[in-house]
């Protein structure tokens, strides 16, 4: 059975998204120590969990980026939860069926590791139900003030730290496991 790892940015106010998040993620450049943590959490992987826009996103920077990440996300397989997108081009392919349930199946089916990255609600509903194991949060210096929750909406979840990581920046990754 495959692991599911999701990786969120966050400011320190816990804001994920929205156009203050991202007013003040521009100051704040990953460096070789964040590369590094990068190809750690990638080592094991065998393919990527996006959905729908951050899929979309990622497909328009990673193939012209070169490097080592860039080695290592371009090859491996995307999996893609959308209803609307045909165009595929970038080693991916639809989660066929419902999404949440077409992770299980992918969980279930392989071993190695599965990357979510991006957030929003199939995070949320992947979360709810009981399918990512890990949780990397990285959480970056400064207060957004506003903008969208990772997990707004969801209830209460307990979560065991099991690593933190300074990554450069004053950024950490914070890795949780879910109480079950």
């Amino acid at each position: 059975m495959s692991k599911l790892i999701e990786y969120d940015h966050l400011s320190i106010d816990g804001k994920q998204a929205g156009d203050a998040w991202w007013a003040g993620q521009q100051d704040i450049v990953p460096g070789e120590m964040h590369f590094t943590y990068q190809l750690g959490l990638l080592s094991s992987a065998v393919g990527i969990v996006l959905g729908r826009e951050t899929y979309e996103g990622f497909a328009q920077t990673w193939p012209t980026l070169t490097g080592d990440v860039a080695d290592r996300i371009n090859p491996l397989p995307k999996y893609v939860a959308t209803r609307s997108l045909t165009d595929f081009s970038w080693n991916a392919q639809p989660l066929e069926g419902d999404a949440v349930e077409a992770v299980a199946r992918l969980k279930d089916a392989g071993d190695g590791t599965l990357i979510k990255y991006g957030n929003g609600a199939f995070s949320r509903a992947l979360f709810e139900a009981g399918l990512i194991d890990e949780l990397h949060l990285s959480v970056s210096p400064f207060v957004a003030g506003a903008g969208e929750s990772l997990f707004s909406g969801l209830v209460t979840t307990r979560l065991e730290l099991t690593n933190v990581t300074e990554v450069g920046n004053g950024t950490v990754v914070l890795a949780y496991v879910p109480k079950r």
